[in-house]
Parts: C-alpha cells; structure tokens; sequence
C-alpha cells in the first residue's frame, strides 16, 4: 500500500447532519481526558503507590515505563491491526480493554497485577488516539479540521490542568487506588458515549506492517529519535518530580498537586503556541522550544533546591517541552506519508518510547544514589542530544541528502 495519508488530508463521506452537529467530538474529548489522567496522575502518586505497594521509588517508576511502552505497541500494532474495522468499533473495543486494564491497577493485589494493568491500559492509548483523530475529522468540513483534533485532544491538556492535581489530593487523602477507579467512571461513561453519539464512519486507509518501510527513510527515522529524546527529555524528569520537589525543593506533599497545575497550564500554553507556529516554521519552532527546555532544565538541576526556581522551572518545563510536540507530529508525519494509517500512530509511538526510557533509566540513576534531581539532568542530555539530530535533519533536508 503507497496511498499517502495524514489526518488532516484524510476525507470521509458523513451526513450533513453530523457535520453541522459534531456532538461526538466531545465524547471524543471525554476518552481523551481519562486516557491522559491515567498516563499523567501516577507521577504525583508515586510516592504513595511505593509505600503500598512496598517497592522503592525507582521500581514504582516502571508503572510510568510499562504505561508508554504499551502505548509503543499499541499505536504501532494495535493502530495497524483496528485499521482494518469500522473506526467506531475500534474505539469502543479500546474503551473496554482501557477500563479493564485500570480495573487492575483499582484492585490488583500487588506491585505485578498492577504493572499488568498498566500495561493493557498503556496499549490501548496510542491506537485510541490514532483512530479517534481519523474519527475527530471526518465529522466536521475540512477547514474545521485542526480545531476538531484540538477539541478531542483538549481532552488531554485538561486532564494535566485539572485531573492530575485534582487526583493526586483525591489519591492523597483516600488512597491512590479510588483515583484508578474514577478513571474507570470516567472512561466507562466515555465509551458508552462513543457507542451512543458517535456515528459510523469511513475508514482510513488501511496499513499492514509492512507498511513500517515507509517509516525507514532517512528524514523520518530522524525526526522519530529527534521525538523520542525530546519528550523523554521532558517526561523522564517529570516522572519523578514529585519526589524532587518534596525532598530537595522542599515543599511538602500536599503542595505538589497545586504545583503539578503549573505544569499543567505550562502545556496548555506550549501546545497552543507550538500549534500556531508550526505552521509558520516549524524546525525553527521546535528548535527554539528545544532550547528552551535544554535552558529550564539546567536550571532545574543547578537551582532544585530553591523552592520558587523549581516551581517556576517546572511551568517552563512543560511549556517548553509541549511546544515542540505538535512538530514532533507534523514532521513524522510529513516523511512518513507512504506508510499509511501508521504513519498517524508512528510519532505517538516515537514520544513515548521517550516517555519509557526517560522514567525507566531515571529510576536507575535514583536507584544508584546518584540523587533526586538525577532525572533532570538526564533530561537535560536526551534534550541536547535531541536538538543535535534534528540540526542534521535539517541540514540534511536542505542538501537534499
């Protein structure tokens, strides 16, 4: 299969009643939502879930790794493999692998049923955020396009602005497991909206995967690494920023959650301006976001223990590093064309592959004593290492190479 195909490009046939009325777009949004308060909420509840569950902060971070390496599969496999049935019934399938897999972690004995539903949580939010944007526009007219992705991808900002805070004071004070089981409600709630208001639409182009070929050319393997060293960057550190701010900023843990919120704002505001820009100049705006972070993050790591710097850096933080997502996505996308419906879970896959290295191998240098704000460091190298391959992709693409 050679038919080129990104989101934005794809057209489908949908009622003109469904057009003037896209209602299912914020059930869409309401999937989303519970998808990015599981992946978001356990860096704040880390530290309770190692105490129940009876492991050391740095193993109680593969619960952050497992989550992105399923969504690794999932956008990748699972993208692949739903791209061959009516895209409402993959949603809904999604929907229900989701709830079981937080039903474990809600109920799961210990540390491994846990880590399990993680994992079949973690699969399903790749593939569902893939098939739910081919889903997002083809209910609205192709100049409504972008605003409908960022309606059902709102979803994801609000569950950083608000769901995150608001479920590390929910897990604090009545237990870290009532927070999986509201991510149950939610999600259940969700599913059933999909089932009820979203309508039957065309599918995207099919992928097999042996469409991953088209992944393999020069300009897309290096913006995929340029995605995966830049949110790693970004979300290594943050795995653990809650243990940093409470024992070397020195805040105390009630006030992590309200500090989680300026991260939170921080990616509303990168994603928004990151959004705008990219379709201005885009290597010029990840570039400069990239610096940005590198910036923070040095700063983070020298200043961590002044209490006001590491609220501050960690607003930046994620400013900066949602700013250069959006052209994360545009760039794979942009070379990767050839492979299909992939090509829409590729870059998801790419960032958070980052996501699994940056909390797994941070746990490692917490682990080997190296100290709390080990993580940020580390993110700092991924960040500069990130901004290296994509100044020879850039290079590259303007010799022609």
């Amino acid at each position: 299969m050679t038919s080129e195909y990104t989101a934005s490009e794809t057209t489908h046939e949908t009622t003109t009643e469904t057009r003037r009325s896209p209602i299912g777009l914020y059930a869409l949004a309401l999937a989303s939502f519970a998808l990015g308060l599981a992946e978001f909420v356990i860096a704040g509840l880390l530290p309770n879930v190692a105490d129940n569950l009876s492991v050391s902060d740095g193993n109680a971070g593969a619960l952050v790794t497992s989550y992105a390496v399923g969504i690794v599969v999932g956008a990748l496999a699972l993208t692949t493999a739903l791209s061959r049935i009516p895209p409402k019934s993959a949603l809904i399938w999604l929907g229900v692998v989701f709830v079981i897999g937080n039903l474990l972690c809600a109920l799961g004995p210990n540390f491994e049923v846990v880590l399990l539903g993680r994992i079949l949580a973690g699969m399903t939010n790749g593939a569902f955020l893939g098939t739910g944007i081919v889903v997002a526009v083809s209910l609205v007219d192709a100049q409504s396009q972008g605003r409908a992705i960022a309606v059902m991808l709102g979803g994801l900002t609000s569950a950083n602005v608000l769901g995150v805070p608001l479920g590390t004071v929910l897990g604090q004070q009545f237990g870290w497991r009532i927070v999986f089981g509201v991510i149950v409600a939610i999600a259940v709630v969700a599913t059933l909206a999909i089932l009820a208001v979203v309508p039957h639409v065309a599918s995207a182009p099919t992928s097999s995967l042996a469409d991953l070929r088209h992944l393999l050319n020069r300009q897309a393997l290096l913006s995929m690494a340029v995605a995966t060293l830049g949110f790693g960057g970004m979300f290594g550190a943050f795995t653990y920023v809650a243990l940093t701010l409470t024992k070397v900023s020195g805040y105390s843990t009630g006030a992590v959650p309200w500090l989680l919120v300026l991260f939170g704002v921080g990616l509303v505001v990168g994603n928004v301006l990151g959004g705008r820009w990219i379709d201005r100049a885009l290597d010029a705006t990840v570039t400069l976001a990239l610096l940005g972070l590198l910036a923070v993050q040095i700063l983070f790591g020298l200043l961590a223990g002044n209490s006001v710097v590491a609220a501050i850096s960690l607003g930046l933080m994620g400013m900066f590093g949602f700013a250069a997502a959006p052209g994360y996505q545009h760039r794979v996308m942009r070379h990767a064309r050839a492979a299909g419906a992939i090509a829409s879970g590729a870059p998801i896959a790419a960032v958070n592959l980052g996501n699994a290295l940056g909390s797994w191998i941070g746990g490692l240098v917490i682990t080997a004593g190296l100290g709390f704000t080990s993580p940020v460091w580390l993110g700092a190298v991924a960040t500069g290492l990130a901004l290296v391959l994509l100044a020879v992709a850039i290079r590259d693409a303007s010799t022609g190479a």
